[in-house]
């Protein structure tokens, strides 16, 4: 692989971009040894041993365990979760959270030598599945504690920190991750909460607010990212990076004053505000290494994107049966609506929707189980394909149960509600679609800048790259050996995509070349071919999985039609973004964009929201609600239990 280094060789580009590169490329570290599924997409090239056999995840004796613990958890979810109480009262009861600790799914993950269930990542999703379905906030409690409140000490702890957290953390108190801030969302390495090591050298002094610690009035650990001054080993200057802290509600300087506020959708959660003052955190609390925050937090963010698509295909599987149900017997104009073709091309959507959910989800899952290297992408669009077609999902179903759909008793409201997060949190579905393309076609992009920097030094690779971007050849064709015979031609048809998703990625950096690293609906538009090729190949895994288990009857009727009408729903949409690349309305977008802007300055601030912490002058200027009629929370931690040892 070439040398190249895109911060340093590409020309045409802002300071502010150049530097957002440096940044990403520090914060990713170096590229993975070998290239992942997804990935290899890029390149025109297809990865069958990762895809085929469908990752199997657990073995049996774990299967086991885990089908004995959720056949526990669904009879409790069925006969005793108040989860209408849960989302009208906004508050996950006590004994609800102490329930899910003695069932033993609170601490799943935790390994078994610290009091945990030692499961892995596959049976950990079905629960969340499970959850899901009935109570979408207590799927994010859940989520919040193993997947990223705790994860980074699974992950990063020292034998030391395992021994004094972990085993509290498996058996009665809850964590929280504290990374976003008022001026940091999907911005990770913008923390403005800073840390400095104590003049006697024995602790950290911590000082900053968090934003949105799920749990964090609940918790008795924190996951704390803060900024810190270290020496770059390559230059020896002092440069500013991310150190992950383990904290404690009890250390002095440590203010909840925020519990949580009032929200649409996974009412039960709670999102804490923390203030940070002048904290002493020992020096023996550093998580991994100073310096590294980054890369705790971004680890710890492939499970959490894993378990909010669960906890999302939960919540579309409900609702997609819930409308067939209603769709088969609700009559209007002497028959059944779903006799109508637009109530079937709901159900027909909804049903290829919650499939390749299911099938990406756990072919990420098992990815991780199999401690596969280069999984980014992966969970990525595992997270924005579930968030964004399980809302879809939801969203329909609203449709077909009509005015039904709004009342309460009947589930769909509150899980439409709780769905809309999924699509914002985690890496909003913008910035994710971005990071997919670039850092998918990372390697292809140095690649091909390697060449055009010097032609000569590989004359192979120049004359087949430029019989690409200027005779309008393509590249190899992929091919798959390893299908069920019954899916051939759709296996087929995939390879086809992917050799001209290759193309056309080549095609885009040559067209656009430096500018194709601000040009976001170029960017969304082949990450969105991504997406479908990935969710068709995944559902071809799972299906080719079940066909060699036997699969027949009215279920093979089914999967069969199911995945059919996935692969042509998405082979539309890929001939729909590429289309999109040249004809498109990007211009008057802009040009509207910008005469929206330009207007919204005419409107006074005072009507409107304004970000609190806007570094701009408008900063205190926006509207100003009388709260009296919105639930408050109070301040201060109720963490009641005993104190965590630091």
């Amino acid at each position: 692989m070439s040398a190249t280094d895109l911060a340093k060789d590409l020309k045409n580009i802002s300071e502010k971009d150049r530097k957002q590169i440096e940044q990403a490329q520090e914060m990713l570290g170096p590229d993975p040894s070998t290239m992942g599924v997804v990935k290899n997409y890029f390149w025109g090239n297809f990865r069958e041993e990762l895809l085929f056999p469908y990752p199997a995840g657990a073995g049996a004796d774990e299967t086991a365990r885990c089908d004995k613990l959720l056949s526990e958890l669904d009879h409790y979810l069925r006969t005793e979760h108040p989860t209408f109480e849960i989302d009208q009262r906004q508050e996950i009861p006590t004994w609800v959270i102490q329930k899910l600790f003695n069932m033993g799914v609170l601490g799943m993950t935790i390994p078994q030598e610290f009091g945990g269930g030692g499961f892995g990542i596959t049976s950990y999703n079905r629960a969340l599945e499970r959850i899901g379905r009935a109570c979408g906030s207590t799927a994010v409690l859940v989520s919040a504690h193993q997947s990223i409140g705790c994860k980074a000490v699974m992950l990063f702890g020292t034998e030391e920190q395992k021994k004094r957290f972990l085993p509290r953390m498996a058996k009665d108190t809850l964590s929280a991750f504290c990374l976003s801030e008022p001026n940091v969302g999907c911005d990770a390495g913008g923390q403005e909460t800073r840390c400095e090591i104590s003049p006697c050298g024995n602790f950290y002094i911590l000082t900053g607010e968090k934003k949105w610690a799920t749990s964090g009035a609940l918790s008795g650990l924190f996951t704390v990212m803060c900024k810190q001054k270290i020496t770059d080993p390559k230059t020896g200057k002092q440069k500013d990076a991310v150190t992950a802290l383990i904290c404690t509600p009890d250390m002095e300087g440590v203010e909840i004053f925020s519990r949580n506020r009032s929200k649409c959708g996974i009412r039960g959660t709670w999102q804490a505000r923390i203030r940070l003052t002048n904290v002493k955190v020992p020096k023996a609390n550093l998580l991994h290494k100073e310096g590294r925050g980054l890369n705790v937090a971004l680890t710890c963010l492939n499970y959490g994107r894993c378990t909010l698509s669960a906890g999302m295909l939960g919540g579309a599987t409900y609702a997609y049966e819930q409308a067939c149900k209603w769709a088969k017997y609700r009559h209007q104009f002497d028959r059944p609506i779903a006799e109508f073709d637009q109530m079937q091309e709901k159900i027909a959507r909804m049903g290829a929707y919650v499939y390749a959910m299911d099938a990406m989800l756990y072919a990420t899952t098992g990815f991780l189980d199999r401690h596969d290297e280069d999984i980014m992408l992966e969970t990525a669009l595992c997270k924005v394909f579930c968030s964004e077609m399980g809302y879809r999902t939801v969203n329909d179903a609203v449709q077909i149960m009509g005015g039904e759909s709004y009342m309460t008793e009947n589930n769909v409201e509150r899980i439409w509600r709780d769905s809309r997060i999924n699509i914002i949190v985690e890496g909003a579905n913008e910035v994710m679609h971005s990071f997919v393309f670039a850092y998918g076609s990372k390697q292809l992009g140095e690649w091909m800048l390697g060449i055009r920097k010097n032609p000569f030094k590989s004359i192979g690779s120049a004359v087949k790259i430029g019989s690409q971007l200027f005779l309008g050849m393509r590249g190899a064709m992929p091919v798959a050996t390893s299908m069920h015979p019954r899916l051939e031609s759709l296996a087929a048809n995939c390879m086809m995509r992917i050799r001209e998703h290759s193309h056309q990625v080549k095609m885009a950096f040559n067209e656009h070349q430096e500018r194709l690293v601000t040009n976001q609906t170029v960017q969304a538009r082949l990450s969105l071919c991504t997406l479908w090729i990935h969710a068709m190949l995944c559902s071809l895994a799972k299906l080719d999985r079940n066909l060699r288990k036997g699969l027949a009857g009215d279920q093979l009727d089914y999967e069969m039609a199911t995945v059919q009408h996935l692969h042509a729903m998405a082979s539309l949409e890929i001939e729909a973004e590429i289309r999109a690349l040249h004809d498109n309305a990007d211009v008057t977008m802009k040009k509207a964009a910008a005469a929206a802007l330009k207007r919204i300055d005419t409107l006074p601030n005072a009507h409107y929201s304004i970000p609190e912490r806007t570094p701009d002058a408008a900063r205190g200027t926006g509207l100003r609600v009388d709260q009296t009629h919105i639930p408050q929370f109070g301040a201060g931690s109720i963490f009641a239990g005993e104190k965590v040892s630091t």
